[in-house]
């Protein structure tokens, strides 16, 4: 029965190369993971965003790492260990051995991490070999607030509910770390592709969400920002990207690699006044 629940979620990928399943088992172990978050009363306390919801919950066609999560209410003092054993036990109904380690957490931040890492073989109908996978969660303990939730549902391993951002604030979330994400010299390709494909989907940033975001973060100071000052931040920023290189951090995560052709300054700027 897990074995076959296990091809059944596998069964929905492509799996020709060792690298679509590679991510296509990442999905399904993040699937897994949520569905043992939802057993231990996790999203009674917490909301999950990120280009990995976005991938979950909406299509997104490129597939996403790791696991976001903002509580609802601010609390220094959250942990993520009481939830570590409904997850292993998820994982052991479908015949998977893993391991959960939390990160050491520094004096100064609000992020609550734990890694999950598949520890035995994986062997399935689909994927024939080892795999193993590691997939970092994190918790945002003390969140910027004024964002809404609705619940999306989840067909599998079992029917379950996952509390989200809606879709406006996770707009909002991804604008935020393209303008202002701490990336050195690196272009994070995946929060451009994401930005272009909330642009095509007629999605309007919540400002509000936004703006709070950044005043916490130190970007901004002014707390309400208009749509015309958020194009300005967008179009001085894609003057700045290299491109070239933003392709190459997105390519693996996606199927079709054609459909990045387009990419330059001048499509970006294009989506920038194509914004809702």
């Amino acid at each position: 029965m897990a074995v076959n629940l296990l091809d059944q979620m596998l069964s929905r990928y492509p799996l020709s190369n060792a690298e679509l399943q590679e991510q296509a088992l990442r999905e399904v172990m993040q699937e897994i993971a949520l569905a043992g978050l939802y057993r231990a009363g996790f999203f009674e306390k917490a909301a999950f965003y990120g280009g990995t919801c976005l991938r979950i919950f909406h299509g997104l066609p490129r597939f996403s790492e790791d696991l976001d999560f903002s509580l609802l209410q601010a609390d220094a003092d959250f942990s993520l260990q009481p939830y570590f054993k409904a997850m292993v036990t998820e994982f052991e109904a479908l015949g998977l051995q893993v391991e959960i380690t939390a990160k050491q957490k520094t004096m100064h931040s609000q992020i609550e991490s734990a890694f999950l890492k598949n520890t035995t073989q994986i062997f399935s109908l689909n994927i024939q070999g080892s795999r193993k996978i590691k997939i970092k969660f994190e918790v945002d303990t003390l969140p910027p607030l004024g964002f809404d939730t609705e619940e999306r549902l989840l067909l599998q391993p079992f029917s379950f509910y996952v509390k989200c951002f809606a879709l406006p604030d996770l707009f909002a979330g991804k604008l935020h770390a393209l303008l202002f994400r701490q990336w050195k010299n690196r272009v994070k390709g995946r929060d451009w592709f994401d930005f272009e494909w909330y642009v095509r989907h007629g999605i309007a940033p919540n400002l509000t969400h936004f703006a709070r975001r950044a005043v916490e973060s130190g970007d901004i100071q002014q707390e309400i920002l208009s749509k015309a000052e958020l194009q300005t931040l967008l179009r001085q920023r894609i003057e700045e990207v290299d491109f070239a290189a933003a392709r190459q951090d997105v390519v693996k995560f996606i199927s079709d690699a054609s459909t990045l052709d387009i990419w330059s300054q001048r499509y970006f700027l294009l989506l920038v006044e194509k914004l809702p």
